[in-house]
């Protein structure tokens, strides 16, 4: 699904755009709030960032957020044509402010900023926002669709994080660690689809797992599923460590949190599953912060 690399952000003797430090400011503080709003376990995991890394990061996961909201918000359900105009033109003016550095959506200004001084890939953001649509014109997937899914609403996101991860240290081994940030997205991913098995198909009428009856939901299904979770977890484990210092600590404490959710989700049966949305409790989430610091500490 990526083509030719086409960054969109500001090369070599390009001329100089005038920018507004105070309304970037805002933008990317808007951002900030967004994510402090919605994730929690993403909150938790991205204090651990240095910044300046922490914000485009940040900046990066409000747009999807924002995309989110359009396609799982109350108004997808009462008006999906018009949800799928709304999605349209985020998309576009998200290409715009790519091109232009402005935005007066003030999320989709601060996406903007990260984009162009990293040079996000266009075609990551057109995966993107494709796998979103998919949400609004698809209830049922079989394995290519899944795959086409999880790669544009999470791999890609997770690439565009190492385009920062990497590039604030001027480093150019992308390639190196690409398989590793993509299984991490696909992890993260195919848990929250886990944990959200009976809202995702009473609330929003979609299935995500190729094949899944939930009416017979077994013990069984759910184990086959905790597996794949898993061989995608353990495959992001191996590149962890060869992450840049920026964000090492960050990410190991992210692959913590899922890693401990996966864990409860197996010991949870299945009947209860589609009852219960399965929670890390909070003291657990700061022993694993905590555990990823000491790690980190002496990396």
């Amino acid at each position: 699904m990526t083509g030719e690399h086409q960054p969109s952000g500001r090369r070599g003797d390009e001329p100089q755009e005038i920018r507004d430090p105070r309304y970037d400011a805002v933008a990317q503080a808007s951002a900030a709030v967004v994510i402090e709003g919605y994730s929690t376990s993403f909150g938790w995991a991205s204090r651990l960032l240095h910044r300046p890394v922490r914000g485009h990061v940040r900046n990066i996961y409000a747009l999807v957020r924002l995309a989110d909201e359009i396609v799982d918000g109350p108004l997808a359900a009462l008006d999906p044509a018009r949800s799928t105009r709304q999605l349209d033109d985020l998309e576009r003016e998200t290409y715009e402010a790519m091109e232009t550095g402005y935005s007066t959506n003030l999320v989709v200004h601060a996406f903007a900023i990260t984009a162009r001084r990293f040079g996000l890939d266009r075609d990551h953001v057109r995966a993107f926002f494709a796998s979103m649509r998919t949400d609004l014109t698809r209830s049922v997937h079989t394995p290519e669709s899944l795959d086409e899914y999880i790669y544009g609403s999470a791999e890609v996101v997770g690439l565009m994080c190492l385009d920062v991860f990497l590039g604030a240290e001027g480093r150019t081994d992308v390639a190196d660690l690409t398989p590793g940030a993509r299984s991490l997205g696909a992890a993260f991913q195919k848990i929250n689809f886990l944990r959200d098995l009976a809202a995702d198909h009473d609330d929003l009428g979609r299935t995500y797992f190729p094949g899944l009856d939930l009416t017979a939901f077994s013990d069984a299904d759910r184990d086959v599923l905790v597996a794949d979770v898993q061989a995608d977890l353990d495959r992001a484990a191996t590149v962890i460590p060869r992450l840049p210092s920026n964000s090492r600590t960050a990410v190991s404490a992210a692959h913590g949190l899922f890693s401990e959710l996966n864990r409860r989700v197996a010991a949870v049966p299945a009947a209860e599953l589609l009852r219960t949305r399965v929670r890390v409790p909070a003291p657990t989430k700061a022993r694993i912060l905590a555990a990823a610091l000491r790690r980190g500490s002496i990396a």
